[in-house]
């Protein structure tokens, strides 16, 4: 454990553009507080900062899509993740938005400080712009046809299915999201951080993070190997942090480099008095939480304008998760395939640890993993109902059964003293796994103790000894009640709702891991009957689980109404009913299918990506429904003259659009 006087420890700042899923839960909010909970136990001083980040384009998009103000999606989702996470028991002090005046005031400081000193470099440059939309199009205003093949539609920032980080410029076949037009490219002024410049400094600070996780270390290695370049900070939109200089008419700040000043507004709405100690003496140690597609980020973009700054600290760590996965799939929003937090907590009331438990047995710590609805049925039922809820009620009972409720005294503390030997022990562990951010090794061990406890009542049998053997059985209580004790402190970081509940059936308030050891409780204090902590769950829940998540996601593959068009619009679109004449593969493309149709105008090439659907012999002598006044376009050495109607049924599989009748060629779809 860093041994410094303060911990700021920070969690990514969410997208507010829809709720919290499990793996934004599994990824960086239920470790960190995990973390903090176990700092503050330890009586360390540490403030733990996150919120919404409320700029960027997916915000925009969100808008569009759901015809409503960049302003009011975020108002919207910042109450719905905020409460959520409160139900769920995130131990925020405090979770704020950067589209708050102040974020918007630090945020164009600290750009201002950067600027005066001469930092950024002002670059012209060639940019994506959609003439329709009168618009420069940012990252994910554009897609395309990824380098990799694999993906025809990745975003300009990245491919999600080969995960390969991109720019607009290396998308083949650009489209804008906006008009689903061919951008043009257009010059435009920018102020860019000169990453090549900086890199020998950053080399030197992630040289000496030797205890940094080997996934975050080595995404940093493969970007310092490849040579950084001039990043962009400032952005051609009108949703973000207006850049604070003249001539910048029309430009926000990039949304990376004002979300995690984010964590210093935070920290400022906080203590706003102390906020610095926090930010700008070295006895504070910086930690960040997140997942793994932000590791560049908070390990590169983010420290270099701390150093740029000058009289900031830097993160002492950056522990991020990989992904998780769910059923055995990839977590996809857009396809609705995703546990929903608000959703759990509806569904499951008073039930937070249970979800708790099985993502921290679960997290993605060194590589991706995956949740299933009957893997937390059987880790609730055969580990939290079977071993640690087993255990304590056990205790409870017993004690109630021979000592009517009330703590035994014992004959001498040294009896069974091997037991505490062994409790010392395992405590220790969970330490040191903690503070080496091995938070699954960690809840292993607190079941340990349950364990341990169990095997303690089962080898000693006191409801066989007591009739001759009292106080034998008082020790054996008495030892078992301290167990009881020492669980409900050391599982407060990981599962705190039932560290309350532990503490209430034994009728204490305010341990801290400082009071682990053998002796918690006294002779003759009350404690409860019995401990009912958590409850088998049925297999007919779990079955609704399943269905209710493959029924959303059948739901959600329907794409949804595009915008509203005029009905001038549509007049310009001339679809015809055409026959194939010919067909023929296209060689080294394993999509295209190069036919010859029959319009009833012409006889005219048409390029059609249906080889995995049809075969040349299948579709020849089809009657199909062709637009033919599309503008030709060239594809793999041919130039195709129109496109064929198909349908998509929201998995990618495609259907050909066919009359229902021997209509004749050229007919007008109207």
């Amino acid at each position: 454990m860093c041994q410094k006087k303060r911990h700021l420890v920070t969690a990514a700042l969410i997208y507010a553009n829809g709720p919290i899923h499990i793996g934004h839960l599994a990824g960086c909010y239920i470790p960190s507080d995990l973390y903090v909970r176990f700092l503050r136990s330890k009586g360390k001083d540490v403030k733990f900062i996150s919120g919404t980040d409320e700029h960027g384009v997916p915000i925009t998009i969100k808008a569009r899509d759901e015809n409503k103000s960049p302003q009011e999606v975020v108002d919207h989702y910042y109450k719905l993740i905020n409460d959520s996470f409160k139900e769920f028991g995130i131990s925020f002090d405090i979770f704020s938005r950067t589209s708050k005046e102040i974020h918007h005031k630090t945020s164009s400081e600290f750009f201002l400080n950067l600027y005066d000193k001469g930092t950024f470099q002002e670059i012209t440059s060639s940019q994506y712009y959609d003439e329709k939309e009168k618009q420069f199009l940012s990252d994910r205003y554009i897609t395309g046809e990824c380098p990799c093949g694999n993906n025809n539609n990745a975003y300009g920032d990245q491919c999600e299915v080969c995960g390969k980080t991109l720019s607009p410029m290396d998308l083949k076949n650009p489209k804008s999201t906006l008009s689903g037009n061919s951008p043009i490219l257009k010059e435009t002024k920018n102020w860019y951080l000169p990453m090549d410049k900086l890199q020998g400094n950053i080399e030197k600070y992630i040289d000496k993070k030797k205890d940094w996780k080997s996934n975050v270390v080595g995404q940093c290695k493969s970007w310092l190997n490849d040579g950084l370049k001039p990043r962009a900070m400032t952005r051609d939109l009108d949703w973000g942090v207006s850049v604070p200089i003249k001539n910048a008419d029309g430009k926000v700040l990039y949304v990376w480099f004002d979300a995690p000043i984010g964590y210093i507004t935070a920290t400022k709405e906080l203590e706003p008095e102390n906020w610095e100690k926090y930010w700008k003496d070295d006895e504070t140690s910086l930690i960040h939480f997140i997942g793994k597609d932000n590791i560049v980020f908070h390990t590169i973009i983010f420290p270099m304008m701390l150093m740029e700054h000058e009289d900031y600290i830097l993160p002492e760590n950056v522990p991020a998760n990989e992904f998780m996965n769910l059923e055995g799939e990839k977590i996809s929003t857009s396809r609705n395939w995703a546990v929903w937090l608000h959703e759990y907590l509806n569904d499951f009331p008073d039930m937070q640890d249970e979800l708790r438990y099985c993502l921290i047995t679960n997290l993605p710590e060194n590589k991706d993993s995956d949740f299933s609805w009957k893997d937390f049925q059987q880790k609730n039922n055969n580990e939290l109902v079977a071993i640690l809820g087993n255990y304590i009620n056990r205790v409870f009972v017993l004690c109630d059964k021979f000592f009517d409720k009330k703590v035994p005294g014992v004959s001498s503390k040294d009896i069974d003293s091997e037991i505490f030997t062994d409790l010392k022990d395992i405590i220790e562990k969970i330490e040191s796994s903690i503070e080496k951010f091995r938070f699954r090794e960690a809840m292993s061990y607190v079941i340990d103790v349950a364990r341990l406890g169990n095997k303690y009542l089962t080898d000693t049998e006191p409801w066989k000894i007591f009739k001759d053997n009292p106080e034998r059985v008082k020790d054996i209580i008495y030892n078992s009640i301290q167990i009881v004790a020492n669980i409900s402190i050391i599982c407060g970081p990981f599962l705190p709702f039932t560290s309350k509940k532990i503490k209430e059936h034994l009728n204490i308030n305010d341990l801290n891991w400082i009071d682990t050891g053998s002796e918690i409780i006294n002779p003759d204090h009350i404690i409860s009957g019995k401990a009912h902590i958590f409850s088998k769950i049925e297999d007919e829940i779990i079955e609704d689980q399943i269905k209710k998540l493959k029924l959303n996601n059948e739901n959600d593959k329907i794409m949804p109404q595009k915008n509203i068009i005029e009905f001038d619009d549509f007049t310009k679109v001339d679809i015809r009913v055409g026959t194939v004449t010919e067909a023929e593969n296209i060689p080294k493309s394993d999509k295209l299918l190069k036919l010859k149709v029959d319009t009833g105008l012409d006889k005219r090439t048409i390029l059609s990506g249906i080889s995995k659907y049809y075969s040349p012999e299948e579709i020849l002598n089809k009657k199909v429904m062709v637009l033919i006044n599309l503008k030709p376009r060239k594809m793999m050495g041919f130039e195709s003259q129109g496109m064929l109607l198909l349908a998509d049924d929201g998995d990618g599989n495609l259907s050909l659009m066919q009359p229902d009748s021997n209509i004749s060629n050229g007919s007008v779809v109207a």
